[in-house]
C-alpha cells in the first residue's frame, strides 16, 4: 500500500473565529496513521471570513481521510470540513 496527499479545507464558524489558535487545535487532534504536510495555508473566501487547507499524508486503504475529517469537526470553532483533493503518491 502506498500513501495518499489529502487537501482538506476548514471553513471557520465565523470571521471573529481565532484562526491561529484554531490552527494549533487542528494541529493536536491529527489523528494516528496522519500527518501534517506543509502548513496550514490561510484562504480568503468572502467579507473577510478565511478557510483554512490542510495538507495531510494518510495511508492508503478505505476511509483514509474519515479519522482526520471526524477529529477536525469535533475542534472547537469548526463549521466543517471538505475534501478538495486525494492523489496518490
Amino acid at each position: 500500500m502506498g500513501d495518499v496527499a489529502a487537501k482538506l479545507k476548514i471553513m471557520p464558524e465565523s470571521v471573529d473565529t481565532d484562526l491561529v489558535g484554531l490552527k494549533e487545535n487542528l494541529k493536536n487532534v491529527i489523528p494516528a496513521g496522519a500527518q501534517l504536510h506543509g502548513d496550514i495555508v490561510e484562504e480568503p473566501i468572502a467579507f473577510g471570513l478565511k478557510a483554512l487547507i490542510v495538507t495531510l499524508i494518510v495511508n492508503d486503504e478505505e476511509g483514509g481521510t474519515e479519522p482526520a475529517e471526524e477529529a477536525f469537526v469535533k475542534v472547537s470553532g469548526v463549521e466543517n470540513v471538505q475534501v478538495l483533493e486525494a492523489y496518490r503518491i
